[in-house]
This record gives C-alpha cells, structure tokens and sequence, in this order.
C-alpha cells in the first residue's frame, strides 16, 4: 500500500486561516478529500494520512469524521491541548476512533524558541505513550538543537519529524541542519518525513536536484527504515502539482531495492503510526 504520510483539508475562510498569506492565493479555497483523492489516483497512492491545519479541538473532531467517511483516509494526526490539565480526557475522547494515531502542534510559530522544553507541554508528552500515540515535529532548522533536548526525555515514544525540519534549501542551508538531523537520527524511536521540501525553495524556480543533498543524507542517516514520504497537499501546491511533489521522492529512490522502496512509500508510516489497515 502507497501512502502520503502528509496532508491536510479545509474549508478556506479568512479568519480560520490566518497564515495563508496573499502570495499564496492559489491556498484560499477549499481543499477535500474528493479533491486529494484524484491527484493520489494520477500516482497509484491509494491511503493518506490527514494532519491538522488548526489548533482547536474540533479540527481534530472534523477530521476524525472525514476519516470515517472517506476509507483511503487511514490516520488522523489531530491537536489537542497539550499543555491542559484536561488532556488524558481528550485523548480519552479521540482515541474510540481507531484512527487517531497522533497529535501535533504548531511549534515552529510559537514565539519561544525553547516552547518544546515547557515543563507544561513535557508534562502533556508523558501522555502519549499511554494511549498509542505518536507525536509530530513541526519545527525550522533553528529549533533542532532544543529538539534534540526534547527528544532525549522520551526514549519511549514515537516522534516523526515534519517536513525534514524544514531547512532553507531556497539558500543551500545544510551544515548545521546536518549536523543535527544526524543526532536525531541515533535515536531509533525518531522517524522523519520527506516531505514539505518544495516550500523550503525558491517555489517558482526550484528543480528536483536542489533536494538530492537532503535526501542523500537522509538515506545515510535516518536509512530506508526510518522515512516516509509525505506531499503536504495542499501547501505543496504553492510550488507544484501533487504528481510534481510526490516524483521528487519517488523517481530518487526508483533505484533502490523494491523492499526498501516499499517502505519508504508506505510500510514505515504503517509501522510508525501503528496503523489499523484491514
């Protein structure tokens, strides 16, 4: 089974979605499952799993229902408080469905750089293990070092970094961004995704070769056994087509073993996510 590890929906409006910016206009519109699945049908991938686009409980709700709806929909990482004194009740609530696999929050716009190692949200982290959940890194380049810090506290739960932690790859950043993703690599609970590298380029002028550094140690570090592909659909968008996105990946590892292929393009996000595929 094919699965982008990495996308979202929404029904648009202004006030909802704040951070779409004006020179991303082509994101102000909806954005459905009916839409996603036929761009994933151009590229054979026949499951997905939906991540939060806002921080409000019901997102998580809203999504949980898509995913009951549509069955190609077969994890949900949804939000939740992290840092209430209600959270075991959330995930209590979340977690009757089978496909709440794991929550997220926006980190990387949170104004304290060292947001991660709040004792508040450690607090909430602790909980996850208990009910099956993974958590997802949604962090820049500069929060690597905290993250690491983070990371170390849980050597029992799942993490899967987003989007490869987001380096400036429109300006050829790499040193200092690998020489950290190369410590999170050591650590065998940390995954990563490969995905959201499109939208770290120049979005008008960007070609597959720019991300060829980033994916090849990638390879080295994390391996065939600890990335997932991800489109980030429909962020993505802002610098080319679902098929565009998803080939970076796919076309790079075509030369790989199948078996190392298959999981890169579904296997690890099943065994990861701990997902219930029937």
């Amino acid at each position: 089974m094919r699965i982008d590890s990495h996308q979202h929906f929404w029904h648009y409006n202004e006030k909802e979605y704040d951070w779409i910016t004006d020179n991303m206009k082509i994101l102000k519109r909806d954005y459905l499952p009916v839409d996603l699945a036929k761009e994933m049908l151009k590229i054979d991938f026949s499951a997905s799993i939906a991540v939060q686009a806002r921080q409000k409980l019901i997102e998580t709700e809203w999504l949980l229902d898509l995913a009951n709806e549509y069955p190609f929909i077969v994890g949900v990482v949804g939000w939740v408080d992290i840092r209430s004194k209600e959270l075991d009740k959330q995930l209590e609530k979340f977690t009757k469905s089978k496909k709440f696999v794991g929550v997220r929050h926006v980190v990387q716009d949170e104004p304290d750089d060292n947001f991660l190692l709040r004792k508040d949200f450690l607090q909430g982290i602790k909980l996850l293990k208990e009910f099956s959940l993974t958590y997802d890194i949604l962090i820049y380049e500069r929060h690597l070092p905290v993250t690491i810090k983070f990371v170390e506290k849980f050597p029992e739960q799942t993490f899967i970094i987003d989007h490869i932690a987001k380096p400036d790859i429109k300006n050829r950043s790499f040193k200092k961004w690998a020489e950290n993703m190369k410590i999170l690599s050591n650590f065998p609970n940390v995954y990563c995704k490969l995905s959201g590298m499109v939208t770290e380029d120049d979005w008008d002028y960007w070609n597959k070769e720019d991300f060829y550094p980033y994916i090849d140690f990638l390879l080295e570090t994390f391996t065939h056994e600890k990335l997932m592909i991800g489109s980030d659909w429909p962020v993505c968008t802002l610098a080319g087509s679902y098929s565009e996105v998803m080939n970076i990946v796919i076309n790079y590892i075509k030369n790989l073993p199948l078996k190392y292929q298959n999981m890169i393009l579904g296997e690890n996000a099943i065994k990861a996510y701990n997902l219930k595929i029937s």
